[in-house]
C-alpha cells in the first residue's frame, strides 16, 4: 500500500495527570482542547550519527545512531483563551461582582458643554473612580484635540461624581438620569473637570486654569474635541490572561487525525499519537495594519511512554492508518458474482 499525504490534522490534547488550566480543572485522559482551525502541521523526527572512521582518506567506517527526537508542530489559524493558556503556561481570571476587571479605553467626543466655570464632558460609558489598594488615585484624563494632535496637557476631572444622563430634546441638552435606571438605559455618563482654584486634587496650576478669566482664552469651549483617557469597569463577560514568570506549557497526550490518500483516490483515516508531549513556551503576537493575520505556533515535544492501549512498550510516537469502507473492500476483493444489470458499464 502507498499513500500520499496533503490533509491537516485535527488535534486533541489530553491530560496527562490532574491539571489546572485557568480556572478549570482536567484529570487523566480527560480532552483538554480540540484544534479543529489549524493551517499546517508537521511531525519530524531527527536522530544524531557517530561514525568511527580511518585509514587512507579517513572514510566512515562504522556508524552508531542514537539521540533520536520527535517534535510535533502546528500552526493555528485562530486563538481560544484556553489555547493561549496552553501555550504560554498563563492563568485566567474572570471577571466576577466580587473581582471586577478594569479595562483601560480611550474615547474622542466632542459631548463638551461649558456653563459658566464649569466644564462638563459626557462620555458613552461609565468611568472607573473607585480606590486602588484603598487609596483614591487619578484615573481619567482628560486632554483637548486640535486638527487630531493632543494639544494640552492632561486635565482631572472630579472623581466623586460621575452622573449618569439623558438628552432631553426638549431642552436640547443632558439631564440627570433615574437613578433607578441601568447603565444600559442611559444616553452617557457626565464628568466635570476641576478647575486650578480648587485644591482638593492635583490638577494644573492657577496660571493654567481652564474657565474664564478676565484677559485669558478659555481652554475649553462647548463642542471642542477631546480625547479622554480613562478605564471601565466589567463585573462579567471579560478575562484576563496573566502570563507569569514561574508558570509554562504542561506535559499532553497528543492525538491528531488526518485522511492518507491511496494511489486508487481513496482517503484512509489515520491517526498520529504522541502518548507524551511538552509545549514549548514560546509564542509570538504579530499585529500589522496589512498582510496575513496573526498565526500562533505551537511546537510539542516527544518524550517516550506507553500509548493507551499498549503498556508493554514505551514509544515516541505512532501513527495508526485505518483501511475502511472502499478500502478495506478493494483490498480484500478480489472477484464479484456476475450481474447482468452491470453489462451496461463493461462496453
Amino acid at each position: 500500500m502507498k499513500f500520499g499525504v496533503r490533509e491537516i490534522c485535527d488535534v486533541v490534547l489530553k491530560a496527562k495527570a490532574a491539571q489546572k488550566v485557568g480556572n478549570k480543572v482536567f484529570y487523566k485522559n480527560e480532552p483538554v482542547i480540540y484544534f479543529d482551525t489549524l493551517k499546517t502541521s508537521s511531525m519530524e523526527g531527527t536522530a544524531t550519527t557517530s561514525y568511527a572512521q580511518g585509514g587512507r582518506g579517513n572514510s566512515r567506517l562504522i556508524a552508531w545512531e542514537g539521540e533520536r527526537t520527535v517534535t510535533f508542530t502546528m500552526e493555528d489559524a485562530l486563538i481560544s483563551p484556553a489555547g493561549f493558556m496552553i501555550l504560554s503556561g498563563a492563568g485566567l481570571v474572570e471577571a466576577t461582582a466580587k473581582n471586577t476587571l478594569k479595562v483601560h479605553t480611550t474615547e474622542q467626543t466632542n459631548k463638551v458643554f461649558v456653563e459658566g466655570n464649569e466644564v462638563n464632558i459626557v462620555l458613552a460609558q461609565r468611568p472607573f473612580v473607585g480606590k486602588i489598594s484603598g487609596k483614591h488615585e487619578d484615573l481619567i484624563y482628560v486632554m483637548k484635540l486640535e486638527n487630531g494632535e493632543v494639544a494640552t496637557e492632561p486635565y482631572i476631572p472630579n472623581h466623586d461624581t460621575v452622573t449618569a444622563v439623558v438628552f432631553d430634546e426638549e431642552q436640547d441638552k443632558y439631564i440627570p438620569a433615574d437613578p433607578d435606571a441601568e447603565d444600559h438605559e442611559v444616553d452617557g455618563f457626565m464628568i466635570t473637570l476641576l478647575n486650578g482654584a480648587d485644591e482638593t486634587r492635583p490638577t494644573r496650576a492657577q496660571s493654567d486654569d481652564f474657565v474664564l478669566a478676565d484677559g485669558k482664552t478659555p481652554v475649553f469651549q462647548t463642542e471642542d474635541v477631546v480625547l479622554v483617557d480613562y478605564y471601565v469597569e466589567h463585573a462579567a463577560a471579560a478575562q484576563q490572561i496573566e502570563i507569569t514568570p514561574d508558570k509554562f506549557g504542561g506535559n499532553y497526550y497528543l492525538e491528531a487525525s488526518t485522511l492518507f490518500r491511496d494511489t486508487n483516490g481513496v482517503d484512509m483515516p489515520a491517526e498520529f499519537i504522541i502518548p507524551n508531549c511538552k509545549i514549548q513556551s514560546n509564542f509570538t503576537f504579530t499585529m500589522a495594519s496589512s498582510g496575513d493575520p496573526s498565526t500562533f505556533t505551537f511546537t510539542m515535544d516527544a518524550f517516550p511512554d506507553y500509548t493507551r492501549f499498549d503498556p508493554t512498550k514505551k514509544v515516541l510516537a505512532a501513527i495508526q492508518i485505518i483501511q475502511t469502507g472502499n478500502a478495506a473492500e478493494v483490498g480484500a476483493r478480489t472477484r464479484t458474482a456476475h450481474d447482468p444489470a452491470h453489462e451496461k458499464y463493461l462496453m
